[in-house]
């Protein structure tokens, strides 16, 4: 067995974190933030209670607008986390008698919520439309008997593996066959899209998609979460959504750090973050194949690039010998990863120079290959 353990910090090249575009130690952003919270006169430290008690402060307004209108969305409802928005949608949304089909390396938060609520729900295999095709047949006696919704889940890039599912393709099935399409779109947000909108926007797919999840832990680098979609949706999950009525409001200055990671994202200096960070990813691509290591990776465009070595006790050795040589490299393991499947998982930033991952490459290669 193998326990998780709290790590300590180090200071180390970093292919670890999710801070894609480096905004989490962005002095402007940190320096706008405090700017507008006392031209604001937002000198408070909490936000006192629920948003249906007495912590729906006014930036919550200003925020939830500024998220409908950069995501093109008719509503937005801000999340405590992706976790809490995740277990708030699929805990209430899909009701008894609906069906939910999900990816089957969907998140573990969506499989969470999946399971507190009373819909039945069956996976599909990994970014499998065929195998999607063939669930929707299955069961499309059962929906028209008992006039089921029926929700299909993905996310635009899965966590584990940097990959995406064909995401037009999937959305213009759900429409022709009246599906409700939910994304995930927690790696995506400012890393896809030419303002770091996410591939939703990219693909033009917004009216196709019922719901979709964006997080600002990973490339916004705050916190909290989103889900965007129609008004009737917004309203259904302030009622409903036990993750949202049943706990403290986000306080003003996490609000005021979201928006501001989002004008620093429009900005010019945001476009640059998010060149540097694109350019990190080919630079990681091409000295993955120049190293002949193609074949250990998983193929992906995004920032998450993953290089499966079997074995708990393999991987765990490598990802030694890495921080060893000065890099911060998780080790994923089974079970939280099929066994067999184990890897070493690369998270890129605009931050990465080309010369941190020649080396970082260069070693992997010496390793890998004993």
């Amino acid at each position: 067995m193998s326990l998780r353990v709290l790590p300590m910090y180090k200071q180390l090249a970093d292919f670890s974190s999710n801070d894609y575009l480096g905004f989490s130690g962005n002095a402007s952003i940190f320096s706008a933030t405090h700017k507008y919270l006392v031209d604001s006169s937002f000198l408070q430290n909490g936000a006192t209670g629920s948003r249906l008690l007495s912590g729906n402060h006014n930036l919550y307004d200003e925020l939830e607008s500024k998220l409908a209108l950069f995501h093109q969305s008719k509503a937005a409802i801000v999340y405590n986390s992706g976790y809490d928005a995740n277990i708030g949608f699929f805990s209430c949304v899909p009701q008894r008698g609906d069906l939910v089909f999900y990816d089957e390396y969907i998140h573990a938060s969506i499989r969470d919520g999946i399971a507190m609520s009373n819909a039945k729900a069956y996976k599909f295999k990994h970014n499998n439309i065929a195998d999607l095709e063939n669930l929707v047949e299955r069961h499309t006696a059962a929906v028209k008997d008992n006039n089921s919704a029926v929700y299909v889940v993905t996310e635009s890039v899965f966590s584990m593996d940097g990959d995406s599912p064909h995401l037009k393709e999937m959305a213009l099935f759900c429409k022709e066959h009246k599906l409700f399409f939910v994304v995930d779109e927690a790696h995506a947000v400012g890393v896809f899209g030419s303002k770091g909108e996410g591939l939703v926007q990219q693909l033009q797919l917004t009216d196709l998609v019922f719901a979709h999840i964006i997080t600002f832990g990973k490339a916004l680098g705050c916190h909290g979460a989103a889900i965007l979609g129609s008004e009737e949706l917004k309203s259904y999950l302030v009622n409903f959504s036990r993750s949202f009525i049943y706990t403290t409001a986000l306080a003003p200055h996490s609000l005021a750090t979201i928006l501001q990671s989002y004008y620093f994202l429009e900005s010019k200096e945001g476009k640059v973050q998010q060149q540097l960070l694109q350019n990190a990813v080919k630079v990681f691509k091409s000295k993955v194949e120049s190293s002949k290591l193609k074949q250990h990776f998983i193929t992906s465009n995004s920032a998450i690039q993953c290089c499966l070595i079997s074995g708990n006790n393999r991987v765990k050795s490598i990802a030694k010998k890495l921080e060893e040589n000065g890099f911060n490299v998780k080790a994923i393991l089974s079970p939280t990863v099929p066994k067999g499947e184990e890897r070493l998982r690369f998270c890129l930033h605009a931050y990465n120079t080309p010369k941190e991952i020649e080396k970082v490459i260069t070693v992997l290669h010496n390793y890998i290959r004993e």
